[in-house]
Protein backbone atom coordinates (compact mmCIF):
# COMPACT_ATOMS: atom_id res chain seq x y z
CA UNK A 1 0.00 0.00 0.00
CA UNK A 2 2.72 2.32 0.67
CA UNK A 3 4.36 1.87 -2.40
CA UNK A 4 1.26 2.68 -4.24
CA UNK A 5 0.95 6.14 -2.18
CA UNK A 6 4.64 6.87 -3.14
CA UNK A 7 3.97 6.27 -6.33
CA UNK A 8 0.85 8.34 -6.73
CA UNK A 9 2.85 11.01 -5.43
CA UNK A 10 5.89 10.85 -7.71
CA UNK A 11 3.55 10.57 -10.76
CA UNK A 12 1.51 13.88 -9.66
CA UNK A 13 5.38 15.52 -9.11
CA UNK A 14 6.12 14.43 -12.46
CA UNK A 15 2.99 15.53 -14.44
CA UNK A 16 3.17 18.81 -11.80
CA UNK A 17 7.54 19.46 -13.46
CA UNK A 18 6.00 18.20 -17.07
CA UNK A 19 3.19 21.00 -16.42
CA UNK A 20 5.53 24.02 -16.07
CA UNK A 21 8.16 22.54 -18.88
CA UNK A 22 4.93 23.04 -21.06
CA UNK A 23 4.41 26.66 -19.92
CA UNK A 24 7.56 27.74 -19.99
CA UNK A 25 7.78 26.42 -23.44
CA UNK A 26 4.15 28.53 -24.23
CA UNK A 27 5.74 31.71 -22.56
CA UNK A 28 9.22 31.53 -24.40
CA UNK A 29 7.42 30.96 -27.94
CA UNK A 30 4.55 33.20 -27.32
CA UNK A 31 6.41 35.99 -25.77
CA UNK A 32 9.29 35.69 -27.99
CA UNK A 33 7.36 36.12 -30.75
CA UNK A 34 5.83 39.42 -29.86
CA UNK A 35 8.77 41.60 -28.35
CA UNK A 36 11.78 40.13 -30.38
CA UNK A 37 11.03 41.85 -33.77
CA UNK A 38 14.77 41.97 -35.12
CA UNK A 39 17.75 39.67 -35.52
CA UNK A 40 18.32 39.32 -31.70
CA UNK A 41 21.94 40.09 -30.84
CA UNK A 42 24.12 39.62 -27.69
CA UNK A 43 21.66 41.24 -25.21
CA UNK A 44 18.27 42.44 -25.29
CA UNK A 45 17.83 46.11 -26.24
CA UNK A 46 15.62 47.91 -23.17
CA UNK A 47 12.33 47.57 -24.53
CA UNK A 48 12.21 43.93 -25.69
CA UNK A 49 13.60 42.96 -21.92
CA UNK A 50 10.46 45.23 -20.86
CA UNK A 51 8.52 43.55 -22.96
CA UNK A 52 9.33 40.39 -22.00
CA UNK A 53 8.96 40.76 -18.55
CA UNK A 54 5.33 42.13 -18.94
CA UNK A 55 4.22 39.45 -21.75
CA UNK A 56 5.56 36.42 -18.98
CA UNK A 57 3.78 38.41 -16.21
CA UNK A 58 0.46 38.47 -18.10
CA UNK A 59 0.93 35.14 -19.25
CA UNK A 60 1.51 33.82 -15.69
CA UNK A 61 -1.46 35.73 -14.26
CA UNK A 62 -3.83 34.12 -16.81
CA UNK A 63 -3.23 31.00 -16.44
CA UNK A 64 -2.96 31.50 -12.47
CA UNK A 65 -6.38 32.91 -13.42
CA UNK A 66 -7.59 30.44 -15.37
CA UNK A 67 -6.45 27.80 -12.72
CA UNK A 68 -8.69 28.84 -10.24
CA UNK A 69 -11.57 29.42 -12.68
CA UNK A 70 -11.13 25.84 -13.43
CA UNK A 71 -11.32 24.93 -9.41
CA UNK A 72 -13.98 26.61 -8.53
CA UNK A 73 -16.01 24.67 -11.19
CA UNK A 74 -15.47 21.72 -9.36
Amino acid sequence: MENSAELQRFLEEEKQKAMVSEMVGKITNVCWDKCITGTPGSKFSSSESTCLTNCAQRYMDMSILIMKRFQSMQ
